[in-house]
């Protein structure tokens, strides 16, 4: 019996010894210079703003680049990062600008709030674009990224 609490006491003490080293440990602080707080971005209006920073939507067929047709590319209306080219842009007739295809790395996607669709926001600062939409049908890519037109800004492309 003796030996039984002997082992008993070691163990407890063990798993005592073993929780308090765990919770002693700090995890290593990154050191970046360029974090999200400390980023200078556009200043935006408070349209824009309901849009990009409090996930708002624009109402459909209002949004100035929706039928913009000229080449160039389509940046971030808050920190000015490439998100889209000109030959990606469709007509899908959704009320909202509709891309096929991001520009690599540019878009990240992420699980929407309403936990049925799938939000896309720029992974430069996290601005919300809009939505991103598969299986459709409209273009051989099968994907439609529907993107507020308040969220960015179209540089041409130099003739």
């Amino acid at each position: 019996m003796k030996a039984l609490i002997n082992k008993t006491f070691m163990f407890t003490m063990l798993l005592i010894l073993v929780n308090l080293t765990a919770c002693g440990q700090q995890p290593q602080k990154k050191d970046t210079k360029k974090t999200m707080k400390n980023m200078e971005w556009n200043k935006l209006t408070k349209e824009e703003e309901d849009v990009i920073v409090r996930k708002g939507t624009e109402y459909p067929g209002t949004g100035k680049l929706l039928n913009n047709k000229e080449k160039g590319t389509y940046v971030c209306k808050r920190c000015n990062a490439p998100l889209y080219r000109s030959e990606s842009k469709f007509e899908s007739h959704c009320g909202w600008p509709s891309f096929d295809d991001e520009i690599k790395g540019a878009v990240e996607r992420i699980p929407d709030a309403d936990g049925m669709r799938t939000e896309i926001v720029c992974a430069n600062c996290k601005a919300h674009l809009g939505h991103v939409f598969f299986g459709e049908g409209f273009t051989d890519k099968n994907t439609r990224n529907c993107v507020n037109s308040i969220s960015m800004s179209f540089v041409p492309d130099k003739k």
